[in-house]
């Protein structure tokens, strides 16, 4: 398994996509093979971004009542959590979480509203209007996610209004989707990120491990996430929420998610792969690792419905581990064949 690993990382330096069937074996590997694998995904991540590790913060612009059914989500109506529910902020509130988001090193901030989705109307207004004074502040750089967008026309209104990047995560593998909602499909999904793609955004997307899938599933997602060729990956840990479908699922071991870094890392070589929810609650001492095993970018503060750690604490670890946040880079930068430069 070690020289397979070491031809993988070859071939993810090389700019090569890695196939489903060698995704399938890297995600195999047990035991002292997973520090071989994680030591591979280090020097990839280290020739793509260098010592830059990115930074974001999102705000939960709109609580609960959302009418899907996500198996995951304490926002959604059809799952007692118990979950302060509200509107969405006025811009005042919004204006406010940027520059605090700004004030902890992040250098992108994303407006998150549960719902179905955008169309045409008053909510579609009220979002374009916090995203035009959001540009306009300048505080960081503006995203949002917003659910599935119903027709191409409404991207291209985020684009003009100033939007950068959009998140809309797949979630999980075309093959497990179904066990995980059933009020829209994997298809809308995907439809809605080829909508803001056409329309000049670039996408934030990736899923949420632990919720049942096999092995196989979460390469089947690396390959549709290879195929989207999105921009930022964000890589979830199923945080249990009481009240919610999954909330006996048995959590994620601390290598195990390590392992699935490092094989995302080298099934997407040049992407920028973001930790995201549960990376507190379930890596706990090995936290740091995530960095050395391939993530590049990491949401400071805290996440829709539940706390995150202290950006001051993310702060220091990217500092003791001789990293830089890319606040702090002078100038965001991308290294090594095929690097895209981006900006999170």
């Amino acid at each position: 398994m070690r020289d397979f690993i070491r031809q993988m990382e070859s071939k993810a330096i090389a700019g090569e996509r890695l196939t489903y069937e060698e995704g399938r074996r890297l995600i195999q590997a047990e035991g002292p093979d997973i520090i071989d694998l994680i030591s591979s995904a280090n020097r990839v991540r280290i020739h793509y971004w260098g010592d830059q590790i990115n930074l974001c913060s999102i705000v939960n612009a709109k609580a609960g009542n959302c009418s899907e059914n996500c198996n995951f989500c304490a926002q959604s109506v059809y799952h007692d959590t118990g979950i302060p529910t509200y509107p969405m902020l006025d811009s005042d509130g919004i204006l406010r979480a940027a520059k605090e988001a700004g004030g902890n090193g992040a250098e992108a901030f994303g407006i998150v509203a549960a719902w179905w989705g955008l169309r045409e109307g008053r909510d579609l207004e009220n979002v374009l209007q916090r995203i035009r004074e959001l540009a306009a502040a300048g505080h960081t750089r503006t995203d949002a996610s917003l659910g599935i967008i119903a027709e191409p026309g409404i991207a291209f209104k985020l684009r003009e209004a100033g939007l950068a990047y959009y998140n809309h995560n797949l979630e999980t593998a075309r093959s497990h989707f179904p066990k995980i909602c059933t009020t829209h499909t994997y298809e809308d999904r995907v439809r809605t990120i080829q909508y803001c793609k056409d329309a000049g955004i670039r996408i934030c997307s990736g899923g949420i491990f632990g919720m049942g899938e096999n092995l196989d599933q979460r390469i089947e997602l690396a390959v549709a996430l290879q195929e989207l060729d999105v921009d930022v990956v964000p890589l979830n840990f199923l945080h249990a929420i009481k009240g919610t479908p999954f909330e006996d699922l048995p959590p994620l071991r601390p290598m195990e998610i390590l392992k699935i870094i490092a094989v995302y890392r080298l099934m997407l070589p040049s992407k920028d792969i973001m930790t995201a929810g549960g990376r507190e609650v379930h890596l706990r001492d090995l936290q740091s690792w995530m960095f050395t095993a391939g993530a590049s970018h990491t949401l400071v503060g805290n996440y829709l419905t539940t706390l995150g750690r202290k950006p001051e604490d993310d702060m220091k670890m990217i500092e003791d581990l001789d990293l830089r946040a890319a606040s702090s880079c002078g100038e965001t930068r991308g290294v090594g064949q095929g690097a895209p430069g981006v900006k999170i």
